[in-house]
């Protein structure tokens, strides 16, 4: 077992191969090069494999730190020059070696070929563009976008995913120059050739086992994952909702960690419901330093474009101000922050039933149509609210539904139907939504911030895990519940999920109104090409028939807005 050390987390790096002066080229986007061989160039921390061969710029966390320093007997290395060692060992089949946190550019000094690997579940970002033979490297979208490489056209499938999913999934970012490494993938620039190098792989499972024995091999897993996320001494903090996920993060967290264990909960007011009956019963239940955060929606649109500056693709999640607002809380107290993000996408959440369903009745035919509009956004809207310019340029594209097609049908390699939404739920939603979340917004704050059930150990013995055992005819995540059950009250365990309520129908009734017309009805909007003007006044003036989700979309469609203003 290994517990981080590392005090910093979310560094801006930059870095640039293939122009006459590379070192020139960084420090003209403001950005002095810390190693440079006048071939490739970076800003920001970079380590070396003994050799001096193999240069690796990056921030690096890895969990399994003690068991590769024992198999590459450098037993003082630190976690970049290991991860330097194993790529001179194994090239870009490091990955499946290195468990942890890390996006990292590799220069092979020998055959000057620049490498760029991201960790297994994606809990770092790393982007890249190419002009010519010049490529350049980010570990944040929002540093790529100051190089020349990047304009400022949007990539308009990414903007319709956006509309859909409320995220951008994939390969592709907003930006129609940039380009996302993959998780679990390798780069080559700057020819952009891209290899899978790991991602779940549904396992055999055994149907006679029951599932009291499948929930026991499950459990050392779940504390060494939250174990290995705890800092060497001090405080930690949990984002606590109160659900299943974060609970048992929370009562893992409370048996290992070294100091003090902080928590931290919101609400929106008593005129909204709220969770902190659940919260507050785990708190106390594990004895954690428990503060409660309330927040106003006039609160969230004074926050709202700050949030908006900090992510590198917009996230129309409604949790997103609010999960930056309890990271400056917990900043105070605390310097790593865990969460229970990961529990659904890898075993089998609620909003997998919908899918389920419609697949026993409703054949393959609309599966991913299906899979779409489960996100209860603007799918179905498109062809309305889309203005026609940008519909015409669409129709000569590839389909929407090509993206998720390969998750979802045979070709996935997943047998079960379950196993294929929890693929598209961690490979997509997890890494495009959730982990980048989490990344961007902790470390806007300062804060290391760790996902256990993102654990990659966690993920493949999910994919081996029986799908009944993950939904268990209506209950949800059946072997979780049970692998933990000692540890919570029992109202944790049988409680419906309802996730976070946050009550944007109610903010765009009041608090949020007069923002969101200023903005999104201004004549100078940076969405105007692209959204209607007219479709936007009626969901404001609340006609047609929205009711009741009309306030997600315009959510959505106001984050939009405001990320363009930040980073056009």
């Amino acid at each position: 077992m290994h517990r981080i050390v590392s005090a910093k987390f979310g560094d801006a790096w930059l870095g640039v191969c293939g122009v006459p002066d590379p070192a020139a080229a960084l420090r003209a986007c403001g950005a002095a090069p810390a190693w440079s061989d006048g071939q490739a160039a970076f800003s920001g921390p970079t380590a070396q494999d003994a050799s001096g061969t193999v240069v690796v710029c990056g921030s690096v966390i890895l969990d399994n730190l003690r068991e590769l320093r024992q198999a590459l007997d450098l037993p003082d290395a630190a976690p970049g020059a290991l991860l330097a060692e194993l790529y001179r060992c194994h090239g870009a089949q490091a990955i499946r070696h290195a468990r942890g946190m890390y996006a990292v550019a590799v220069w092979e000094a020998q055959d000057r070929k620049l490498v760029l690997l991201r960790d297994g579940v994606g809990a770092r970002t790393l982007y890249y563009a190419t002009a010519g033979q010049a490529a350049w490297v980010a570990s944040r979208l929002q540093t790529l976008r100051t190089t020349p490489a990047v304009s400022s056209s949007l990539s308009l499938p990414a903007l319709r995913n956006y509309l859909t999913c409320a995220f951008v999934p994939g390969a592709e970012t907003l930006w129609q120059d940039a380009r996302e490494v993959r998780p679990g993938a390798a780069v080559t620039l700057p020819e952009g050739e891209s290899q899978t190098v790991w991602e779940p792989e549904e396992g055999a499972w055994d149907r006679e086992e029951p599932l009291e024995a499948a929930a026991a091999r499950l459990r050392p897993l779940l504390e060494d994952a939250v174990q290995v996320c705890l800092p060497a001494s001090g405080p930690t903090g949990v984002f606590l909702s109160g659900g299943l996920d974060s609970s048992l993060v929370t009562a893992l967290a409370a048996r290992f960690a070294p100091g003090p264990l902080y928590t931290y909960a919101i609400h929106f007011g008593q005129d909204y419901p709220n969770e902190l009956a659940f919260s507050g019963m785990v708190a106390a239940h594990c004895h954690t330093r428990h503060r409660v955060i309330e927040l106003s929606g006039k609160r969230i649109g004074e926050i709202l474009p700050e949030t908006l500056a900090a992510l590198d693709d917009p996230i129309g999640d409604p949790l997103t101000t609010p999960n930056l607002i309890l990271g400056r809380v917990a900043a105070q107290d605390v310097g790593v922050i865990l969460n229970g993000e990961g529990g659904d996408p890898c075993f089998g959440g609620p909003k997998n039933l919908p899918m389920l369903l419609h697949e026993l009745y409703g054949g393959p035919e609309e599966r991913i149509a299906a899979y779409l509009r489960a996100y209860q956004k603007c799918y179905d809207d498109l062809p309305a609210l889309l203005t026609p310019e940008v519909q015409s340029e669409l129709r000569a594209l590839p389909p929407q539904e090509a993206l998720f097609a390969p998750f979802l049908g045979e070709e996935s390699g997943m047998r079960h139907y379950l196993n294929r939404l929890m693929r598209v739920n961690t490979l997509l939603k997890g890494a495009d939504h959730i982990l980048t979340k989490v990344s961007n917004l902790t470390g806007a704050n300062g804060l290391i911030g760790r996902s256990p059930l993102f654990d990659r150990r966690i993920v493949e013995a999910s994919f081996a895990i029986p799908p009944e055992y993950k939904q268990a005819g209506a209950v949800e995540k059946a072997i979780l519940k049970r692998a933990v059950a000692d540890l919570l009250p029992e109202p944790i365990l049988t409680r419906p999920k309802s996730g976070m309520l946050v009550p944007v129908q109610g903010w765009f009734k009041k608090d949020l109104r007069r923002m969101a017309r200023g903005l999104l009805l201004d004549r100078r909007a940076h969405i105007r090409p692209y959204i209607r003007r007219e479709i936007l006044k009626e969901w404001l003036d609340y006609r047609g028939n929205l009711w009741p989700r009309h306030g997600v979309k315009l959510w959505l469609i106001l984050t939009l807005e405001l990320w363009l203003r930040q980073h056009a």
